[in-house]
């Protein structure tokens, strides 16, 4: 019983997720009352639910191809880089759909959306970070390819009006130009000089994603990357404490997020001018990982009250 009411709990707590992230128009409520027909994802590890581990062997090789990967809902690997869902899935789940099959995996039932994000796929193509010097090591399914696909799948098939009532997701994409930058010994500022040209790519996928007919659209932007593990790990300082914050994440890459986010920000706005039929949201997955960081103490206490407090019914 404790762990029904332990995963009762993590779809409250996703849920009040995705209320901070679609904090505009429907996504402030359920997301079932957008009465959304399809889902058609872009983007990276975040929300691929199969492509890489299909798409090569090199994919097929990766952590995400096993266990413990789904081990907590699938009861095994699916090529998620989780143990259980992802916030694609919650979304789904959120607006009364399947989830979302992954875009590679043939014979799979394509009518109420596509996933086709890649986990390590980059918004730049893989050609452009190289002459950057970055190299990507997972993919080369970045956001262009991912497109193309994308334009494939609608000219193969007649969605004309499932698109007119989707939604459509492009990213969370960018972060991995940014990981594989920094990770690779590229200081602060190189990495800011790879910020217009990353927003650019996202812009030119919305608007290509409004050519395919898309009404509504959400734009994620960046994590707090300073509080992520693998920065932790990486850029570890014992001497300087001055470069952690109050959550001890790392205060320059957090700030570096900020700065990618409100350009990110800035773009959408100028699309929503572009394009004033079409809904255009700007999800802020910084706000709301702040939030678990924040409240994560008695989010956790709460969890443990409702474990405990179940023992005894």
């Amino acid at each position: 019983m404790a762990r029904s009411i332990t995963k009762d709990f993590q779809i409250v707590l996703i849920t009040a997720f995705l209320f901070l992230v679609f904090s505009s128009s429907c996504g402030a409520q359920l997301l079932s009352l957008c009465k959304f027909d399809s889902i058609y994802q872009l983007g990276d590890s975040i929300a691929d639910t199969g492509n890489q581990i299909i798409e090569s062997s090199l994919g097929a090789a990766t952590p995400c191809s096993r266990l413990p990967y789904g081990e907590t809902y699938f009861n095994h690997p699916t090529g998620r880089c989780s143990n259980g869902l992802l916030m694609i899935d919650y979304v789904a789940w959120e607006a009364r759909l399947p989830y979302l099959n992954p875009y590679l995996k043939n014979g799979s039932d394509f009518s109420h959306g596509v996933n086709f994000a890649v986990s390590g796929a980059t918004a730049l193509p893989t050609s452009v970070l190289a002459a950057k010097g970055v190299i990507t090591p997972f993919t080369n399914s970045s956001l262009d390819v991912q497109l193309d696909w994308m334009s494939s799948f609608f000219n193969a098939t007649d969605h004309a009006e499932e698109v007119k009532d989707a939604l459509f997701l492009v990213g969370e994409i960018g972060g991995n130009d940014f990981n594989n930058a920094f990770l690779q010994g590229k200081t602060m500022e190189e990495a800011k000089s790879f910020v217009p040209d990353v927003v650019q790519a996202i812009s030119h996928a919305v608007r290509r994603v409004i050519q395919y007919g898309a009404r509504r659209v959400v734009v994620p932007g960046n994590f707090p990357i300073g509080c992520l593990p693998i920065y932790l790990t990486a850029f570890k300082t014992n001497t300087n404490t001055s470069a952690y914050d109050e959550f001890n994440c790392l205060k320059d890459f957090n700030d570096f997020a900020e700065y990618f986010n409100e350009r990110l920000q800035h773009a959408i706005e100028d699309l929503r001018n572009e394009n004033p039929d079409t809904v255009i949201l700007y999800a802020d997955y910084y706000t709301a990982f702040k939030w678990l960081f924040r409240d994560a103490f008695i989010l956790g206490q709460f969890l443990h009250l409702l474990i405990d407090g179940n023992k005894y019914m």
